[in-house]
């Protein structure tokens, strides 16, 4: 697995416990649809949330949550839908972004962006 994939996969599992020790009950990682997908499904509370996480190793180039641009909200937006539709969801839904700054070999930093709106 390339470097990157590899960092991005670790940025996702902190995330995913940092969800975890939030309350929130993960439901599904890593799910697609087409060419799309949707990093974490998870509950909070009542509220079905999808969870787009970004991972960086440092913000030299710029902050991680810029790269949830108009046309990445698009996708997200779309592939939940197809979601929602092909479970039958009736909740309330709401998009977060999750954003990690850090290697696997020291401490991140984790910014959790609830409602994120572009």
């Amino acid at each position: 697995m390339a470097a990157h994939n590899e960092l991005g996969r670790w940025g996702e599992d902190v995330a995913a416990n940092y969800l975890q020790r939030k309350g929130y009950t993960i439901i599904e990682r890593d799910w697609r649809s087409g060419h799309r997908d949707l990093d974490i499904i998870a509950y909070d509370g009542e509220t079905v949330v999808f969870v787009e996480v970004k991972t960086r190793r440092n913000r030299l180039f710029a902050d991680p949550e810029w790269a949830v641009d108009y046309q990445k909200l698009r996708n997200l937006k779309q592939a939940a839908n197809h979601y929602i539709k092909f479970r039958g969801i009736d909740q309330e839904v709401r998009f977060d972004v999750i954003t990690v700054v850090g290697t696997p070999d020291n401490e991140p930093e984790i910014e959790h962006i609830e409602d994120y709106e572009w």
